[in-house]
């Protein structure tokens, strides 16, 4: 007789690291995690950790693919062999590939590059743990790592999946409501621009489902916005203070 599969959500609307459906994992900023980027920071959210670094603006080699009207923005998006349960090649996948453009084409938007012209700017977002909704989170980390490396932007770009799971709209997907739930909608949104940089979805959702999905992805977006912005401010008050003290 085979084992009875345990559910995804509850009876009493609990999901099975007991999050309510609209409750996003907690969220850890370290920011300057890397001593030799000139941005970075270790984000973590639930079980996931992201290291991200920036470098840059920088001469660009070779320079013949330099542009004489603004920065190249050019993204790595890896995961480590060992950041999910069974060992990946080491090499970058097709997936990652695709994926290190899609958090490029959402921060594109919000980078200040015609301020940097034939210059270079490399971001790196390094998945060390993987647990769902690594793409937004590694977005959000970029944009941190970019701000901590003093790179000028129209705004912060803070990303959150929502999608369903057993018939319901949750926020934050973690990896086994990933794979067994009907729809994943990753969504970054930039509050200060009022835009959404990101909206991508894989699976079935009705036209109901996928209005209450990117409202509740938007709010959590928002929320997660302002931990980004709490975490700067603690950073660089903490360096303006201590200017101040030196003077």
């Amino acid at each position: 007789m085979s084992e009875q599969k345990k559910p995804l959500i509850d009876e009493e609307g609990l999901r099975t690291d007991g999050r309510k459906i609209d409750e996003f994992r907690p969220i850890t900023i370290t920011l300057g995690y890397l001593r030799h980027a000139d941005g970075s920071v270790l984000y973590q959210q639930g079980k996931c950790k992201i290291i991200a670094a920036v470098f840059g603006p920088s001469e660009v080699h070779p320079k013949h693919i330099e542009l004489p009207d603004r920065a190249i923005l050019r993204v790595r998006y890896h995961m480590a062999p060992f950041s999910v349960e069974e060992r990946k090649s080491p090499a970058p996948s097709r997936r990652e590939i695709e994926l290190s453009m899609v958090i490029r084409n959402s921060l594109e938007p919000v980078i200040m590059t015609e301020l940097f012209p034939r210059t270079v700017i490399d971001i790196f977002i390094e998945v060390l743990q993987a647990d769902g909704g690594t793409r937004v989170a590694g977005l959000t980390a970029a944009t941190l790592a970019l701000a901590d490396a003093g790179i000028p932007m129209r705004g912060l770009v803070a990303g959150c999946a929502t999608g369903k799971v057993e018939g319901k709209v949750v926020v934050d997907l973690n990896d086994i409501e990933d794979k067994e739930g009907e729809a994943d909608m990753p969504v970054a949104y930039i509050p200060t621009l009022n835009k959404i940089s990101l909206l991508q979805m894989d699976g079935i959702m009705t036209r109901d489902e996928f209005k209450e999905a990117l409202s509740m992805g938007i709010n959590s977006c928002m929320k997660i916005y302002q931990m980004q912005v709490s975490a700067l401010k603690s950073k660089y008050g903490q360096v303006e203070a201590q200017a101040k003290e030196e003077e």
